[in-house]
């Protein structure tokens, strides 16, 4: 099983800076990444994986405020590189505005500092402030291009296979250092990008960085399925999953790829504690936290989201429901009139707070609203329990692992480390000890050919 660690400082759910002893100051972000990077080597994890976010504003603080003020990822994996030995590092880069030979510069440079232990999340298309901060139209350009992401993928395994890997002869007595023909041009040029090479750094330890790429639409699956070593996918069920990789596998064999690829990765927010009861009581207080529209000041900002009124909530569920306070209780007469929307958004409560309607510890207006308002893929329950739902995904041919975001820094990673991977150990679907050093190795993936070298090939077995 493939376990990713996603970082994100200020927690993967909205309210989890708000925690007791949660990290919420940006200013302190190295060391928490410097603690997180290391708790997720000592528990053997694949990678740590890092999203970008090219733009902020005051709307982020209550939708996403991770997003706020943050690293950069491929300073973050270049930092990580000197402070870690085995795990592997992802950062993620914007196809739409960065210049390629400086990608393909960065990234082989961070290869090499970390002995094969860097990868790169490719992602298209961004928010017209992003377009802005680049010095391009704000109003044009920010659909996704997966067209310019495809030739950038094609052009950096070309600029990483400059130097082959023996071109370094370095002969003192001849005082010849390299053979110039393993030296190559790499003379890509396409729609989006040109670029001549050769590239200033040697071939990474990797040979290619492992790619990934994260999405589920028509053009998205198109990307993954030629160029994609690992394909990011949020399904809502075993079944779907199911279906999706088998489909994505079968077109990727088609292309003539090798067996298995691409590797299939999703999404989880794992809210875990020794008993599934103080899980429930964990999830229960992110609820609790979200900032809704309660008639307070917080609530009158200009930035703040419209989903988190009784309106909305109203919309959701598919009944009016008047004007009640958040935190009166939910009567069984209004959620029995619930749309299936609304019945939803009432189930993931009870499972994942152990609230009841008009029970002891009853639903309230305010864990509809927060849920609605704050859709995740939350699992809650004990180490066991957490541990058996990655389980019954990854035995049943869903997934082929899983990127766990944390929804607050550091209890709940720890929680995960020390609850969860002890129990996939013990029933023998995760690693006890790195057995390779790279990433690829990690992940089972063969070091590829240097691409100039087979063309060469090819081409003298035509002629």
């Amino acid at each position: 099983m493939i376990l990713g660690a996603v970082f994100r400082a200020l927690g993967a759910h909205p309210a989890g800076w708000r925690m007791p002893g949660a990290h919420r100051d940006p200013l302190q972000d190295a060391r928490v990444l410097r603690r997180t990077a290391r708790a997720a080597e000592a528990a053997k994890f694949d990678y740590l994986f890092f999203g970008e976010w090219l733009a902020t504003g005051p709307d982020l603080e209550f939708r996403d405020p991770d997003l706020l003020a943050r690293i950069d990822p491929v300073s973050s994996i270049a930092y990580l590189a000197g402070v870690t030995k085995r795990i592997g590092l992802i950062a993620t880069a914007n196809t739409a505005f960065f210049d390629l030979f400086t990608l393909a510069r960065q990234t082989a440079s961070i290869d090499r500092l970390s002995s094969g232990r860097a990868g790169l999340n490719v992602v298209t298309g961004a928010d017209p402030r992003a377009a802005g901060n680049h010095g391009r139209d704000g109003r044009a350009g920010t659909e996704p291009n997966y067209d310019q992401a495809g030739e950038l993928v094609r052009a950096l395994r070309l600029l990483w296979d400059s130097w082959e890997d023996d071109a370094f002869v370095r002969n003192q007595r001849t005082g010849r250092l390299i053979d110039p023909e393993k030296l190559h041009r790499t003379d890509a040029v396409g729609d989006y990008l040109r670029v001549t090479g050769p590239l200033t750094v040697p071939r990474p330890v990797q040979g290619h960085l492992p790619i990934v790429h994260a999405g589920t639409s028509a053009h998205s699956r198109e990307l993954s399925r030629e160029l994609a070593d690992l394909a990011l996918v949020a399904l809502p069920t075993i079944e779907h999953a199911v279906a999706f990789r088998t489909d994505l596998r079968a077109q990727a064999r088609a292309l003539g790829r090798p067996q298995g690829s691409p590797l299939i990765v999703t999404p989880v927010l794992p809210v875990v504690a020794q008993t599934r009861a103080d899980a429930q009581a964990i999830y229960d207080d992110l609820l609790r936290l979200v900032p809704l529209d309660d008639g307070s000041p917080l609530a009158q900002s200009a930035d703040f989201p419209a989903n988190r009124s009784i309106r909305a909530l109203s919309a959701a569920v598919g009944v009016p429901l008047g004007t009640p306070e958040l935190d009166d209780e939910v009567p069984l007469r209004v959620t029995r009139r619930f749309a299936e929307g609304g019945q939803r958004i009432l189930e993931s409560v009870i499972a994942r707070t152990g609230r009841t309607v008009e029970g002891e510890s009853a639903v309230t207006y305010r864990h509809l609203l927060a849920t609605h308002a704050v859709p995740t893929a939350a699992i809650v329950g004990s180490g066991h329990e957490v541990a058996d739902h990655l389980a019954e995904w990854f035995e049943a041919g869903a997934v082929d692992g899983f990127n766990i975001q944390s929804p607050f820094l550091q209890a709940q990673f720890d929680a995960f480390t020390s609850l969860v991977v002890p129990e996939l150990q013990r029933r023998e679907l995760f690693r006890t000890e790195y057995e390779g050093s790279t990433l690829r190795e990690h992940l089972g993936l063969a070091r590829p050919e240097n691409l100039h070298v087979e063309e060469a090939l090819d081409a003298s077995r035509s002629a």
